[in-house]
């Protein structure tokens, strides 16, 4: 399909049919997905695709617990994995449209272990440029040698008519993901892509902020671009 339509309409999948993944779709999108940059072409990535039954039921059973924990969070208006403060003690009111993801992301993780296909993207850690790694705060640049290949991975699943969400939840618990799917030291998990047929039709179109609102002119208070 048309690139900027895959860009526009490739939502988070909730729904899942059970229905096995075709293999020559897997390949195909594994095939075209390997062209993504890579920190001096390093190409770092391993991918583990799970369709055990057995293994995805251990992997739904860690998702669930960190799922749990995280609407936990968002009820009590704290962000998940931001290390505490900023929040309120108790619950908040929450927008509709927060109790609309959280409902259907709910649903998601209910299902996990249904899904047919769950892709664990790993890393080898050797193959990262963490140019940022000194600065006084979270260290960023160390995954873009590895979220263009997600990405790239979502949108061939669109362009194949596929459902895909990715979630990084699950490296929250690497240790345990590591011992689960014999995953070697020197690696690192960098997230799970759910795949399946979706339930639901695709949305037409997808609903986010405009160009205006978050790219500027020469400086951070610069003039806006309009579209």
């Amino acid at each position: 399909m048309d690139l900027y339509a895959a860009m526009r309409t490739a939502i988070s999948t909730r729904d899942f049919e059970e229905d096995p993944v075709p293999e020559e779709i897997l390949l195909r999108v594994l095939d075209n997905a390997r062209f993504a940059p890579s920190g001096g072409n390093r190409q770092g990535w391993r991918v583990i695709a799970v369709d055990d039954p057995e293994t995805r039921i251990a992997m739904a059973e860690l998702y669930r617990a960190r799922w749990s924990a995280y609407v936990e969070s968002a009820r009590s208006g704290r962000v998940y994995g931001s290390g505490g403060g900023g929040g309120t003690s108790g619950g908040v009111a929450m927008s509709p449209a927060t109790e609309r993801f959280l409902a259907g992301a709910s649903r998601f993780a209910e299902r996990f272990h249904l899904i047919p296909l769950q892709l664990v993207i790993c890393v080898r850690l050797g193959a990262l440029a963490i140019v940022d790694s000194k600065l006084e705060r979270p260290s960023i640049v160390g995954g873009a040698s590895i979220y263009p290949f997600v990405q790239n991975l979502v949108l061939a699943f669109r362009a194949e008519g596929m459902g895909a969400t990715y979630t990084s939840l699950l490296t929250a618990d690497e240790p345990a993901m590591m011992r689960l799917l014999d995953i070697p030291e020197g690696h690192a998990v960098a997230g799970v892509v759910s795949v399946g047929y979706r339930r639901d039709p695709f949305p037409t179109r997808l609903t986010r902020k405009p160009v205006e609102e978050f790219a500027v002119r020469n400086r951070f208070t610069g003039e806006p671009l309009r579209g």
